[in-house]
């Protein structure tokens, strides 16, 4: 068993960093319908998607889902990546779900392709090696929930409105809504809110624990995603590898028995620890001298035994 997590627990191998650059999906015309950024100065780290489908309220089609796997796979291997960053490029709005427009023009059987590349994008978005965030400016509908559901970390303007509402369209949420709300709000709650297809403020979404953060919108629109830059901002400082693995532990961990997760949890401890430069400095120092490094122990106290 330790064997099998210790391979799936592997951090992927360093690559060449992203340049800044818009995307755009095979065969995909006109503009371009995501933009990335590597942000630079004091944001170095930071990368952000900018989701720009002003035409369609940024609804999930089929160009703007391959734009976005297609930037996730190039991404998921930078390591100059240490946190990402989903917002809008469309004011008063997040994401507003899967393109039903476009839906309708589809066979049956296209709908069901379609259906499980959305529910792999969200898939793709949570397994993202990097901390990721919703920066959720405005309306945030199935689909779009669903996608910030993906997100590790959300922050919401007070005015935004964000729900699971399928149900009232005689479908149900197929991205994964089904799954990940109840493991962010527990089960009970979830079924309240996927019953009901009810919306929610960003002040009620963070009573309900729905996002982690949330801040009166201002005149530009924007204010979720400088409160979700500034969070980002806070993760930056923090040790690239121990942040990763710290996701990993938590996100594994979550799938299966306390045993399992202290398995997993131990494993990641060990990867941090022999990757960790100020050991291998203390370990070096030990050895020339003879005796016990002083930042080793100061270190060491900060560390689980």
């Amino acid at each position: 068993m330790l064997r099998a997590l210790t391979s799936a627990l592997r951090l992927p191998r360093p690559w060449r960093p992203l340049q800044t650059r818009s995307c755009s999906s095979d065969g995909a015309a006109g503009d371009p319908e995501i933009q990335v950024r590597a942000l630079a100065g004091p944001d170095q780290g930071i990368t952000e998607i900018l989701m720009n489908r002003p035409s369609a309220r940024n609804a999930l089609g089929n160009v703007l889902v391959s734009e976005l796997l297609e930037a996730l796979a190039r991404l998921r291997e930078d390591q100059q990546v240490r946190v990402l960053l989903f917002r809008s490029g469309v004011k008063g709005v997040f994401c507003a779900g899967a393109d039903l427009k476009e839906r309708e023009q589809m066979s049956e059987a296209e709908v069901g392709i379609f259906v499980q590349r959305l529910r792999g994008l969200m898939n793709e978005i949570a397994a993202f090696p990097a901390p990721t965030v919703a920066a959720m400016d405005g309306f945030a509908l199935g689909g779009g929930l669903e996608l910030a559901l993906a997100c590790d970390l959300r922050v919401a303007a007070s005015s935004a409105v964000m729900g699971l509402i399928e149900t009232t369209r005689g479908l149900l949420p197929g991205a994964g809504g089904t799954q990940r709300l109840p493991r962010c709000l527990g089960v009970a709650l979830a079924k309240e809110l996927i019953f009901t297809g009810r919306r929610l403020s960003g002040a009620q979404a963070q009573a309900l624990g729905l996002v982690n953060h949330t801040v009166p919108q201002n005149e530009e629109g924007n204010a979720a995603y400088h409160r979700a830059r500034a969070l980002a901002q806070e993760i930056l400082p923090q040790a690239p590898i121990a942040v990763r693995l710290g996701k990993v532990a938590i996100d594994r961990g979550m799938d299966v028995d306390i045993a399992s997760g202290m398995a997993i949890e131990g494993i990641c401890y060990a990867q941090v620890r022999d990757r960790c430069p100020l050991v291998h400095t203390c370990k070096q120092r030990a050895g020339q001298s003879g005796e016990t490094c002083v930042i080793h122990n100061q270190f060491s106290r900060l560390l689980p035994p």
